[in-house]
């Protein structure tokens, strides 16, 4: 799957290569961009919550396509959400950049969580209002370019969330500079999901490092667990946007990570 992400991605990479040989790549965003970092860091009251707002997926087909994503983002911030994750994804999870200027109004930091592989895309994502963005570890062969990305992302004032799978994912991360980790227990090459990444990966986390866990979180006692383990925030997209009352769902995962 994530070669087929990759690929997905070329039309975009090179129409960026493009604007920037004409000197008409898009200028950084103005307006106010919140800290993603410090929204989601665990504190007194326990573990936060970053919620999804996710339309489609490969594993789970449409999702919800009835709720826009300003009703959405309104939820959220009802809800009690520390932080909105936004894929912008267009060919397999029916995304668009256009969603972070719709979601912006909440107040929330926001996460573009995409399939990035270029250092164009850092720039492209740095006209939007999002405050972080998405490096998944295995769409870089190379870790020097890994490097890279991470350190463009934070020179532009923007938090890189970077993304491992196992041990291998997570040894490269730590050395190419992550601060904030996210452990995803789906793999995205075979799209399984094995909860036990993210209790195990957990051991490993440092001073000063913010950890997040993504896929596989349904209900409040999986908060409450991640809670237990140490994570700072879980990520949680489809059991909340297929939920008939996402605002309700969002709540009681909240209140689980608290407990």
């Amino acid at each position: 799957m994530l070669d087929k992400f990759r690929k997905s991605k070329q039309a975009e990479v090179d129409m960026l290569h493009r604007l920037d040989a004409e000197g008409k790549m898009p200028a950084p965003y103005t307006g106010s961009r919140p800290s993603f970092a410090e929204a989601i860091r665990r504190d007194a009251s326990g573990m936060k919550v970053i919620a999804e707002y996710k339309r489609a997926s490969p594993s789970k087909g449409d999702i919800n396509l009835g709720l826009s994503a300003a009703q959405v983002a309104g939820m959220y911030a009802a809800g009690g959400a520390s932080a909105i994750s936004v894929l912008t994804e267009e060919a397999y999870f029916k995304g668009d950049l256009r969603y972070l200027d719709e979601i912006k109004p909440s107040g929330l930091p926001m996460l573009r969580k995409d399939f990035l592989v270029d250092l164009l895309q850092v720039d492209q994502t740095l006209a939007t209002p999002a405050s972080a963005l998405l490096v998944i570890v295995r769409m870089f062969a190379d870790d020097g370019m890994l490097r890279e990305m991470i350190e463009r992302t934070h020179a532009a004032g923007l938090d890189a969330v970077v993304e491992a799978f196992d041990k291998t994912d997570l040894d490269r991360a730590k050395k190419a500079g992550a601060k904030i980790i996210q452990i995803n227990n789906r793999d995205l090459d075979t799209l399984g999901i094995d909860m036990n990444r993210s209790v195990e990966s957990i051991k490993r986390k440092e001073e000063g490092e913010i950890w997040i866990c993504a896929s596989g979180i349904n209900e409040p006692e999986d908060c409450a667990l991640m809670n237990s383990l140490g994570y700072d925030t879980v990520l949680v997209g489809t059991s909340i946007m297929s939920s008939p009352d996402p605002q309700a769902k969002l709540a009681a995962l909240v209140a689980g990570g608290r407990s």
